[in-house]
This record gives structure tokens, sequence and C-alpha cells, in this order.
């Protein structure tokens, strides 16, 4: 081991006149951008494990390397190059057959695969990375742009040096940084001929960027000269660009600061900027394809002429997606909002929105082509749940403009396997049957109880209504379960979609069960004790309102170089019609009934360290409350539990908690996690560090704490409620690392999660983690859990 450690050493057969960029730092950044200063060295150390000169990254391309022969590769593009010339003469001549044809296609995407593997490498080669040797040019570069990136923030008078230390074949670079002092902003002013922008800038100067004070900074100028343009051609100023806005900055070194002036310019012809008003407008509808023949319907409908090659749309439904009106003062978000929320209908493929100028007024054209009438969609894939790969199969079809009035009809069909833990035997992994199926339409506007009024009021925030009746089946090793569900839910969404609601005015469901008799024993003898959990799996009727928020702040989930967070708010209420009726009316019943109350508050933040790192965290509280004819009891499905891929990851799925309770032990002295563990109280806290490795792969370090509780003692399991004097002693901790290969457009994970801090034992042994030694780096029997899935965990 310590020989193959030896040979992939950094700075092993490195050429004499090479030296390896062992380690880059920088000095006296004092008051800028750290963060954004590093990112423009150009030259970085290759990621290193601790205490050893070893790079994983280098090694795997090391390895690609070795198999790696260019001669040989441009050998091959030469040939199969030569041969396809040949096969393309015979395919000219039209004599070929339909086996040179498809030899000819399998030649030239050889071709391509050759030249991409010769040019940037192998699989290996580009997963991996080369060694990065120090490069003067490279330094310099890096030097005159972070110089640069100084002067653009207010250091004028910034110097850049480097310094270079060498130590055998390794070197360290050194990036010393003089800020010096930075210049502020004295004042800004606006110089204009035209009174009537003048007075607009002025009207809105306070959300200007340049701020008395404010240290110079070259990026906002960048911003404010957009904010101007986009205030100018949102009040009218078709024309208008951010060409004519010009930027004179007086720098005082004495006192360090600056005067920016804000210059409007005039346009070449004529004396003032001209303010348009919306003379028309004309929706056009084309004919999807040349097989369909154009009738030309026109109509007209609150001042819009449409012009569509069916008479199948309505008019009133576009209309209401459609933020000018004839007279109108031409405005740019109007337009942008126009094609956003059009193509929000899902039934225009294209939609393009130009205009003609005559004098002040201005001509709205907007054309779309519709989409597909009917779209089918197939998947086959996997779903990993207890480290089991469960495949499913589902059929989804879509109907747009079912009734003509842009509505879209949905039916999805879904059957898979999934991987369970049996609840009745001891120790394995079963198979889960599972089918569902649904159909929905989807409105495009809300309706009832809403009156059509609300038609063009809420028409800007995609307001949809969804009806939905589905069917879903179960087949578990305990039990066997199909439900007839039904949905009458509104969705709608703030226009920069940063709040998406949705409320829920019927959400209703049937549920009929079949249990398994070792399974309904184990209920029978929980429910002798107290625990009514049988209830859950009993035939039932299960209904709910519920509503839910979700506040995304600066575009949470697509990690980005910015901070981001999510909050997700959600209320329910289930059986609230049956405070309404007579108890005495449902004494006597076939089914079961409930009634519940539930919140759940889910924030999660993203915070970006470095180019390469990440941190991140999720706050989850849950809360759910049985009352009245349900008798202490909660439909099995509106529980919370705790544990598992996207929770704790130390425990096994829906396994921790509730509180102290402690499981079963098996013979050897561990707990026996066989059975689910639903909880009322739910709280979860997961940090979660993350840094890319190298290629593909990135790693991550996690703590995760948490646990489930009950708001009434359970005579059967005992230590499960919540006290406010012994909360904090329950809270599961666990912690480990994870290993990700990030495509960009799929993420594979594999969490490993180590118990650290068990409250289902007694207190003063909780603490565990002490177990894990070198003779035992997974600590004892059943303390590691590895968690495989998709995406990340949040």
């Amino acid at each position: 081991m310590i020989l193959s450690l030896w040979s992939c050493s950094l700075t092993r057969e490195l050429p004499s006149n090479e030296l390896l960029l062992f380690e880059v730092d920088t000095e006296g950044i004092r008051e800028s951008d750290a963060e954004a200063l590093r990112s423009l060295i150009r030259q970085k150390p290759n990621t290193r494990i601790p205490l050893i000169n070893l790079s994983p990254g280098v090694l795997v391309h090391s390895l690609g390397k070795r198999f790696y022969d260019s001669a040989r590769l441009a050998k091959n593009i030469s040939e199969s190059k030569q041969e396809a010339t040949e096969l393309s003469e015979t395919i000219s001549r039209g004599n070929a057959s339909r086996k040179i044809e498809k030899r000819y296609r399998k030649l030239n995407t050889r071709v391509n695969s050759l030249e991409r593997k010769l040019e940037y490498g192998n699989w290996f080669m580009r997963t991996g990375n080369p060694r990065v040797i120090l490069d003067s040019s490279e330094t310099a570069i890096s030097r005159q742009q972070m110089l640069l990136y100084l002067q653009n923030n207010g250091f004028f008078d910034a110097a850049v040096t480097t310094q270079t230390d060498t130590t055998g074949k390794k070197a360290s670079l050194t990036y010393r940084i003089e800020e010096n002092s930075p210049y502020r902003i004295d004042s800004a002013f606006t110089q204009s001929d035209d009174p009537d922008i003048y007075q607009i800038l002025d009207k809105n100067k306070k959300y200007s960027q340049l701020e008395a004070g404010e240290r110079y900074r070259q990026s906002e100028l960048t911003s404010e000269r957009q904010r101007v343009e986009d205030l100018l051609k949102d009040s009218g100023y078709y024309t208008f660009s951010k060409s004519f806005i010009e930027y004179n900055v007086y720098k005082d070194s004495v006192e360090k600061n600056v005067v920016i002036e804000q210059v409007i310019r005039k346009p070449e012809q004529g004396e003032k900027h001209r303010i348009y008003t919306i003379d028309s407008i004309v929706f056009t509808i084309a004919s999807p394809n040349e097989l369909i023949p154009d009738e030309n319907i026109s109509t007209e409908w609150n001042g819009i002429r449409y012009i569509m090659y069916q008479d199948r749309y309505a008019e009133k439904i576009i209309g209401s997606r459609i933020f000018q009106k004839e007279g109108d003062v031409y405005s740019k978000n109007a337009v942008i909002e126009t094609q956003r929320q059009l193509a929000n209908l899902d039934v225009f493929r294209l939609v393009n929105i130009s205009f003609d100028t005559l004098g002040n007024s201005i001509r709205t054209n907007i054309f779309t082509r519709p989409n597909q009438k009917f779209q089918i969609t197939n998947q086959l894939g996997a779903s990993v749940t207890e480290q089991l790969p469960g495949p499913f199969f589902s059929h989804s079809l879509r109907n747009r403009n079912l009734f003509r009035g842009l509505e879209i009809f949905e039916f999805n069909f879904r059957a898979g396997l999934e991987g369970v833990a049996s609840a009745t035997t001891e120790g394995g992994v079963y198979r889960s049957r599972e089918l569902s199926t649904s159909a929905s339409i989807i409105f495009p506007q809300f309706l009832v109880p809403f009156n059509f009024g609300t038609l063009e009021k809420f028409g800007r925030y995609n307001p949809r209504t969804r009806t939905l009746l589905g069917y879903s089946y179960v087949n578990r090793p305990e039990y066997v379960r199909d439900a007839l569900n039904t949905i009458l839910a509104y969705t709608w969404a703030t226009r920069n979609l940063r709040h998406q609601f949705s409320v829920n005015l019927l959400d209703a469901n049937l549920i009929r069960s079949s249990l398994d008799s070792l399974f309904q024993s184990r209920l029978e003898e929980l429910q002798e004790q107290g625990n009514n959990l049988i209830n859950s799996f009993l035939p039932s009727y299960v209904s709910s309102i519920s509503g839910q928020v979700i506040i995304n702040f600066n575009q949470y989930g697509l990690f980005q170089r910015n901070q981001a967070s999510l909050w997700r708010l959600f209320v329910e209420s289930g059986g609230t019609t049956f405070n309404f009726l007579n108890p005495e009316s449902l004494a006597d019943r076939s089914l079961n009934y409930f009634q519940f109350l539930k919140f759940q508050s889910d924030f999660r933040r993203y915070i970006p360290m470095s180019t390469n790192s990440t941190f991140a965290y999720r706050l989850n509280l849950g809360l759910a409350k049985p009352y009245g004819i349900s008798g202490g009891v909660l439909p099995y499905e509106k529980y919370f539990f705790a544990g598992g891929s996207t929770s704790i990851r130390a425990w096994q799925p829906r396994r921790l908690g509730p509180g102290s309770f402690t499981p079963q032990t098996r013979e050897d002295g561990t707990f026996d996690y066989r059975f689910e563990q639903p909880g009322e109280i739910l709280f979860e806290a997961m940090f979660e560090f993350r840094r890319k490795l190298f290629g593909y792969f990135d790693g991550a370090f996690f703590i995760d704490a948490g646990n489930t509780w009950t708001f009434e003692v359970d005579p059967s399991r005992e230590g499960t409620d919540f006290k406010v004097n012994r909360f904090y002693k329950e809270l599961a901790v666990g912690t480990g690392l994870g290993l990700r290969m990030d495509f960009d457009f799929l993420v594979l994970r594999l969490d490993m999660g180590i118990k650290a801090y068990d409250p289902a034992r007694p207190e003063g042994e909780r603490f565990i983690l002490d177990n894990v030694s070198f003779k035992q780096p997974l600590g004892e029997r059943g303390q590691s859990v590895f968690n495989i899935g998709i995406g990340y965990p949040f």
C-alpha cells in the first residue's frame, strides 16, 4: 500500500524545469471580497488527502493517461474518415443499401466520439485532474485580474505582488494585496434635458443603486444603468436603451471620494425620447402544422382582435393573460408578464410578441402556435429505499384544451416495487408492490365558489383549479391497502415565483385494508396496552382541507453562488365538517372517521462559502393533533416519522423515536428496528458541509439531530410523550460522510450515517460515538447506516 501511494506522489517523475503548485495563499485582504479575489486566481492546487501527498483527482487522471494513446486515436480517426468518405461517395451515386447507410451513420458517430476523446482524453482523464504545474504567465494574468477587480471596487490605489517559495519540487505561491484606502461615493446626480425623464428618475431615486457614503463599485453602475433602462421602458419609452446612459466619475484623491454624474443623452433625431401608447392588439393562433388547414377565424373580445386557425380557444381566458390594453402606455414589464403567463398555460409551444410603430403609437402582435394536442410519456426507472433498488413504470397522458377553455386533462399510472422492512418477521427486506392511477382536469382559472369576475383580476398570478380522482393500491408484507381519492385544489403564484400558494378545499379518501394475521395480532396486542394504532388500518374515511405557502428566496434549488433559502408552511384540518354533526349519529358506523389538525414548517438555507464548498442546513418542525371522534388516533399517513436518507440519516427510515422509547432487543443485545415508529411531534435539524472533490465527485460531512414525540402518554411505548424538562435530552444526533456524483442533470448520493447520541439508551449511556475506533470503524452492530439516494437530501 505504501509503495502504491508513493507511486502516485504528485512530484514523482516531475521534469527538472517544472514545479508542482502545492499551495496558494492571499495576504492583505481587509475590506475586499476575499472569495471573489481568490476566484480570479487561474491556477489552484490539486485537492489532496490531508497529511499525505496524494490527490484522488490526479490518481484517476494518471490511471486514464496510462491507457491513452493519442497516436492510435489519430490513426483510428483517419481510417474511419477515409471509410466514411468512400461510403459517402457510394451513397451519393444512389446505389447504396440500407446496410451501407447504417454503417455510414455509425462511422460518423464513431469519428465524433474519437475526436472528443483525442481533445479531452478518455473518461478517467476527464473525470480526474492533471497535476497543476506552476506557470508564470498564468500568475501574471491572475495578478492583473485581481488588480483590475480592486480598482473596479473602489481601491484605485491598490497594488498586487506575488512571492514564490520552493521546497524541493513544490512551489508555494502567495498573492500580496495592498488595498490602501477605498474611495467612497460623495454624491450622484443626473443630467438630462428632458424634464419628463428627469421627473421619472427623481420620483424613483430612492431605488437608486448609487448611495452616498457607500464604497464605489463599478458593478453598481452597471446595475443602475439597467435599472434606469427598465424604469423608462416600463414608463412608455419603447425605443430607449442603456446606450443612451453615460457615467462620468470624478475622483478626489485627497478626500478619497468620487462624484458620479449620470448623463441621459438625446436620440440622434428629435429633441426628446418618445412615449409610446398601445394602439391595437392582435393575437394570432397559427395552425400547428401544414396538414391542418387555417380557417382564419377572426373575432374580437375586450378590445383585442383574435385570428385563429380554428374556433376552439376561449378568448376570455387568453385575454386574462394579456396585461396591455388599447390606450395604455407601453410597459416592458407588462410585455414580459404577458409572455410568461401565456407560456404558463402550457397550451402554446411558441409565444412571440413583436411591435409595429407609427409615430407614437404601437401595434402589438402576439403570435402563437399551439402545442401538440396529446402528449404521452412513459418512464422506466428505479427508486432506492431500505438500500434496495425497486423498479417502477409510469405512464402519463396529457390532453390540452379539453373543453376549448384551455383546460388540461391528465391521466397518470404508476406501478412499482419498493424495498421495505417487515414488521412481522425478524430481519430481511421485502418487496412492497404499489400501484396508483389518477385522472385530473386543470382549469386555468378559479372555479366555484369564486365567480368569473376574478378571471382578469388574478390572471397575472397563474390561477389554476385542479380536480382529481385517483386510486392507489399497496401490498406490503403486513397489509394490503387500497384507497379512492378525490381532490379539489387551487394554486397560484406571485409574478417572480417567490411566493407559491395552494389550497385544497377538498381532499377526501376512502380507505380499505386487509391485515396480515401476525401484524393484526401485533396491533391487537398494542390495543390491549392502550395503543389504538389499529384504528389507522381499519376501513376508514379521511377528509381534510389544507393550505400551503412556499416562500423561495433567491431561487433556492439552482445552487448558484448566491445565498438562497426556502420556507414551506403547511396547515391541514381533517374532519372539519364533523364539528357540525351530532356525534351520536356517527356512533354506529362501518367506517372509521378522523378529526385532526396538522402543521408543518420546513426551512432550508444554502450558503456558498467558496467556489468549491457550501454550507446548507434544514430546520423542520411538525405538529399533528387528533381530536373529537378520532379517539386519539391519526390516519397512518398523517403521522410524522424520523430516520432515512432525507431525515436523520444515522437511523433506518421511519425507525427513530418517539422520544426515549426503547425498542425490543434481539438476542445479541442490539435493537430490533422492524417496526415503524409514528409520532405526532417532529423536530429535525440537519447541517451539511459540501465540497467539490474532483471531476463529478463531491464530498459531504453532515450532522443531523432530531426526533419525534407524542402529545399524550402512550402506555405501550414508554417515554414517547413530549416534556419540556426532558425533550432536549431526547434529541438523537447522528453524523457521517457522504459521496455524491453530480452530473448536473442527476445527482447520485451515498451517505454513511453513524449514531452519535441515541436517546433510546439509558441516561448516561446515550453518547456512543466513542464506540467508533480503528478496530471498529463503523462502531458496534447497527450503529452505522448507509443511505443510497438520488438528489440532495435538502
